[in-house]
């Protein structure tokens, strides 16, 4: 049985936290932008339309109103406002887009398009829809009452859509990056959950057993010792063989020694990493390896793929395997580190994820070395010194010839 030896860091960590935060963020902050945008181009059609000084002043403070249900709207799902919007909101936001044309007339052209964009994000889509469509309608024979052309009112039903679909993608983008950025960090946290639940299923398996024979053996010693003496010596001899049983368990557990495949892990990982969205290339060219030195590859992998999903974003992965002789190298390469900015290796005990495996390779007579390419890319390399036998000669000759 094997059990991860990846300790999470802190929750703490508040770098960490806003690097995992920064693709929400920036998706919120450039709808926030674009919406401020769109309402600053409104706000230079009433100051080119001559209002009078109070006129301008009400029809700005009706623009702000209708910002701010804008906002309101477009930030619907997302954390980013305690207020949750009802449909109340959407019919003041009507109020605000229809009513004002009584005064400002074609001057107040650039709102509807920020209605039809608040119904397709609030309502059904049975109803939003058609919805959307009477309001584009609407808003083509208000602009035909101003006695414009008909090519006016083909450009002011174009723009209206238009505007209304952009801020309609934007606020439904900006939600599904967030989505998946909480996603991915639940998957890490059942990841994390699953580990831990393996390991007290493991240590319970193994130590439930030893400890139970343990207690009872002690039982009976206790009693044997003033009638058998030498019955309950037997005993003690067992008990101590038992007992030094149970801490080679403690330790298998403890270490993750036990057999594993490299391309067994190899292909657990390209499914899992594929489940979470990320791109994965696997090839490997090892060959049928010793067991020790398939185990110890198969662990670096194992180990290199969770500080990879803990630490970074990555988007793309390579795995991939070669043999020349007797040197084995696996090779772990994400491009996710850019996104993080540095390489999060040590945790709140001082030790290094990093460490620990570079001494399990060494244990090998192997090497272990991480670093970031000049592409960008994190790149975690492993090589393993197989042991020399006729084979392994007989290729190193094959590869000098």
């Amino acid at each position: 049985m094997h059990v991860n030896t990846y300790v999470e860091q802190p929750s703490t960590d508040t770098g960490q936290q806003r690097a995992r935060d920064l693709a929400p963020r920036v998706a919120t902050g450039i709808t926030a932008i674009v919406l401020c945008g769109f309402f600053g181009i409104a706000a230079t059609y009433l100051l080119a339309a001559h209002l009078t000084p109070i006129t301008l002043i009400s029809a700005i403070l009706l623009l702000l109103a209708t910002l701010s249900t804008q906002v309101l709207h477009s930030f619907a799902r997302q954390k980013v406002l305690s207020f949750k919007p009802q449909r109340l909101t959407l019919i003041a936001q009507g109020c605000l887009t229809y009513g004002p044309f009584l005064f400002l007339g074609r001057a107040w052209l650039g709102m509807p398009g920020f209605l039809a964009a608040s119904t397709l994000l609030l309502l059904p889509a049975a109803l939003a829809w058609p919805l959307f469509a009477a309001e584009i309608v609407a808003t083509d024979v208000i602009v035909s009452g101003f006695g414009v052309s008909t090519a006016d009112i083909a450009y002011t039903t174009v723009a209206t859509i238009l505007t209304s679909l952009v801020v309609y993608g934007l606020s439904r983008l900006s939600e599904l990056v967030k989505e998946v950025d909480d996603s991915r960090a639940e998957l890490a946290r059942l990841a994390i959950a699953q580990e831990r639940l393996r390991f007290a299923r493991d240590l319970h398996d193994l130590l439930g057993y030893s400890l139970s024979a343990i207690t009872l053996k002690c039982e009976l010693a206790y009693r044997l010792v003033p009638r058998q003496p030498d019955r309950a010596q037997e005993e003690l001899t067992e008990i101590l063989r038992t007992a030094r049983q149970a801490l080679a368990d403690v330790r298998t557990v403890a270490r993750g020694y036990r057999d594993m495949s490299l391309a067994v892990e190899a292909s657990t990982a390209e499914s899992m990493l594929s489940m979470l969205g990320v791109r994965t290339s696997v090839l490997l060219n090892c060959g049928e390896l010793p067991t020790a030195a398939d185990t110890v590859l198969a662990t670096v992998l194992r180990e290199g793929l969770t500080n990879m999903l803990r630490h970074s974003k990555a988007e793309n992965v390579e795995i991939t395997g070669d043999r020349l002789g007797a040197v084995v190298r696996l090779s772990i390469t994400n491009d996710g580190v850019g996104r993080i900015g540095r390489i999060p290796a040590t945790d709140a005990t001082g030790s290094s994820g990093i460490s620990n495996l570079t001494a399990r390779v060494e244990e090998h007579g192997g090497r272990l070395s991480a670093e970031i390419r000049e592409d960008g890319w994190f790149a975690l390399t492993a090589e393993i010194m197989l042991p020399a036998t006729e084979d392994t000669l007989q290729e190193q000759q094959g590869a000098l010839a």
